[in-house]
């Protein structure tokens, strides 16, 4: 018997592994809840359907805001609640926006990442 390093879940195949580049200039209006602990913001138009950037406290995260366990329909787009995201198709699945895990119901797959750098007041979001 053999281990795996990386482990791929062909289920796990409703976004596409796109490559992302985007900047957030924490100054900016439009992003100054993520000065803030336990904040998050949605930025449309990134990644598959969108991009989720959280403020965890000890460091950013960043998720594709569209829904892993769903095919690419508008239902699939994760809406933010606090530190937990949703989205709106019949199944309702629900994901901690710190651990990207499945909330209530284990799910095949979790939230895809992104890698977020800091430098200063800027966020460099790209994939991995």
């Amino acid at each position: 018997m053999g281990c795996a390093k990386n482990v791929v879940d062909n289920r796990c195949n409703f976004l596409l592994d796109l490559d992302i580049y985007y900047e957030i200039n924490l100054n900016l209006p439009q992003y100054s809840d993520l000065n803030f602990i336990s904040n998050s913001v949605y930025i449309p138009n990134v990644g598959n359907s969108g991009i989720i950037v959280v403020n965890s406290g000890s460091n950013f995260l960043a998720w594709d805001a569209g829904d892993p366990n769903h095919t690419n329909l508008p239902c699939a787009v994760l809406t933010i609640s606090g530190l937990e995201a949703s989205s709106s198709c019949a199944e309702q699945n629900t994901y901690s926006l710190i651990t990207g895990q499945s909330i209530g119901v284990a799910l095949n797959c979790s939230l895809k990442p992104y890698r977020v750098e800091t430098n200063g007041n800027v966020l460099i979001i790209t994939s991995f």
